[in-house]
């Protein structure tokens, strides 16, 4: 099986389970919200969760779940950051987004609801109480203010201000805002295992920054019809990125030095680590 291939299965295993969770909520608009909000994308984020909780075997049903969360959470990011007070996007994963589908309330409040989803969904898993105390703190702390909402913060101020973030501003602006999400997704798999996620780490940093790196690049090069977003967003908003700072053909020659960093840090596992090698030669090789 290829890596799309097997992508592809974990996307629609992860879409499942979450459908299962979705359907044990009261109808309503914001449960429709919600669905339409989670459904499709590549959900790269619930795979690095199970594979990196396959390195230590832990139960299949317990990662699956925890993919659930995350991507819970990562659609609760998109739908707010999709709001016209923040990026102002109308399409998203080849369809509407929540607030052009339905009105910024709903959205609102189906974003809020997926945040909420995430933890509760953490909260039930089969696991001991260490465990989830300490997966639940670390999404916390990865997607609150010390991590994503501040990288979020920080691109809004920047664009506000009309200011031109510095190459090393962006990079850490990008770490959290994206690579914080990224990072927890990998390291969760150790913590479900009860391993030290610190091998992991390296692997978590490289790929976050090389994922956003190629964000830029698909922004500049890549095709609407590909992507499922609109494209050329940043330099319509005039936003600093990557491009801007070392321009395509360096930028893409950084993204693929990042690939080989992530893949380099796994050294010190087997075979066993092979998806999520291959997983960092996607991120930088995409088309999507």
């Amino acid at each position: 099986m290829s890596f799309e291939d097997r992508l592809a299965a974990t996307s629609w295993e992860i879409g499942i389970a979450i459908a299962a969770v979705l359907a044990q909520l009261p109808d309503s608009k914001i449960k429709d919200a919600m669905a339409h909000a989670t459904h499709g994308g590549k959900r790269l984020r619930g795979f690095l969760v199970i594979e990196s909780a396959g390195l230590f075997d832990v139960p299949r049903d317990v990662t699956v779940q925890a993919a659930v969360a995350m991507e819970c959470m990562h659609a609760y990011s998109l739908v707010h950051d999709d709001l016209p007070s923040m990026d102002d996007d109308d399409l998203r994963r080849g369809q509407p987004t929540v607030h052009v589908k339905w009105d910024d309330a709903t959205a609102i409040l189906a974003g809020d609801a997926l945040q909420s989803l995430a933890f509760e969904v953490l909260g039930g898993l089969a696991v001991s109480g260490d465990v989830r105390a300490a997966l639940v703190l670390s999404l916390a702390r990865a997607s609150g203010a010390s991590g994503m909402v501040l990288g979020q913060a920080n691109d809004i101020a920047a664009e506000t201000a009309g200011r031109q973030l510095s190459l090393d501003e962006i990079t850490t602006l990008q770490a959290n805002k994206t690579g914080a999400l990224i990072r927890w997704s990998v390291e969760a798999g150790a913590i479900l295992g009860k391993a030290d996620p610190a091998p992991l780490t390296a692997y978590a940093a490289a790929l976050g920054l090389a994922f956003q790196i190629a964000d830029d690049l698909l922004d500049v090069t890549g095709d609407e019809a590909q992507t499922g977003k609109r494209v050329g967003k940043d330099a319509n908003a005039g936003k600093a990125t990557f491009v801007d700072h070392l321009g395509v053909d360096v930028a893409r020659a950084r993204a693929e030095e990042l690939m080989r960093e992530a893949v380099a840090a796994l050294v010190g596992f087997d075979g066993r680590a092979d998806q999520l090698r291959d997983a960092a030669r996607f991120v930088v090789r995409r088309r999507f």
